[in-house]
């Protein structure tokens, strides 16, 4: 089984249920208030783990009560956080999350996932070996995420990119990217896939909500459909994703079944509440097979 490194986010998310988004000046009775660990790259290293991977999270968090927190419940799940930084002095990453209707509406104070560094994408990378999965995502400075993946490359590891929240900065980095899952609302701020491939990268998996998800490759695009659910809360659904495909491909799964995987599984994630305690185990998956 290869490594799977996630270089990303840490967050705590603060999340409520209201009938609808308030306007301006208006207060809103809400309800089911939750605190989750959430972040998209503690999200996308909580699948790998409980999908089935060897997973190693990098990011940072405050020294804070949130920090222990986040730390805890990815090792609680297997994830090694020996690249996890405590940072002094600043708070650790915050989401403020209203779910109207099971859509949410997301508003993020990076605290300390400001602070990663090249420096800690380095330490990482000292135990990664050929042929192992890198895996980021945008939440963090573009430029050190940016670093991240050149280096990830330069030392033989297959890279995946989830350009969210996207911006169109990462494609200076295009060419060191090997996989790239936007939803289509990415796909349009990062130009479409024509335009990713036009900047070298090789393969385009996008998500399309409840119509599946699309693989593209230079010539060729193909959709597949994914189980029909009643959604309760699509937090961490595309980091559901995103997990379930590396953990597939770190064990030697074609692509196309290493996605039909990672779908089954945010579809399942879909229907409970939550960031990373919707994530649902390997097995609750393969029973849906």
């Amino acid at each position: 089984m290869k490594k799977i490194i996630i270089v990303g986010s840490l967050n705590t998310d603060l999340v409520i249920n209201a009938p609808y988004a308030p306007v301006g000046g208006e207060t809103l009775m809400g309800s089911g208030f939750m605190i989750n660990s959430g972040g998209k790259g503690a999200n996308q290293a909580c699948a790998c783990a409980k999908l089935g991977g060897e997973a190693y999270m990098c990011g940072c968090v405050g020294n804070d009560s949130f920090g222990s927190e986040l730390i805890e419940n990815l090792n609680g799940v297997g994830v090694n956080t020996d690249f996890i930084r405590r940072v002094d002095n600043t708070p650790s990453g915050v989401a403020v999350i209203v779910v109207t209707n099971g859509e949410n509406r997301i508003i993020i104070d990076s605290g300390a996932n400001g602070y990663l560094s090249c420096e800690d994408i380095d330490k990482v990378l000292e135990i990664a070996t050929q042929g192992d999965i890198y895996l980021t995502q945008l939440e963090n400075p573009i430029d050190v995420i940016g670093y991240g993946l050149k280096k990830a490359k330069e030392k033989g590891l297959f890279t995946v990119l989830n350009p969210a929240p996207a911006n169109a900065d990462i494609l200076k980095y295009a060419q060191y990217v090997d996989i790239i899952t936007p939803n289509e609302t990415e796909s349009e701020i990062l130009g479409g896939k024509e335009a990713l491939f036009g900047q070298g990268i090789k393969t385009v998996i996008t998500t399309l909500g409840s119509r599946g998800f699309e693989i593209a490759t230079q010539g060729e695009a193909k959709v597949y459909s994914c189980i029909k659910i009643t959604p309760i809360d699509t937090t961490a659904a595309g980091d559901t994703a995103c997990g379930g495909l590396c953990a597939m491909l770190s064990q030697g799964a074609e692509l196309t079944e290493a996605m039909k995987f990672g779908s089954l599984a945010a579809s399942i994630a879909c229907t409970r509440a939550g960031a990373q305690k919707s994530i649902p185990t390997k097995e609750e998956v393969d029973s849906y097979r």
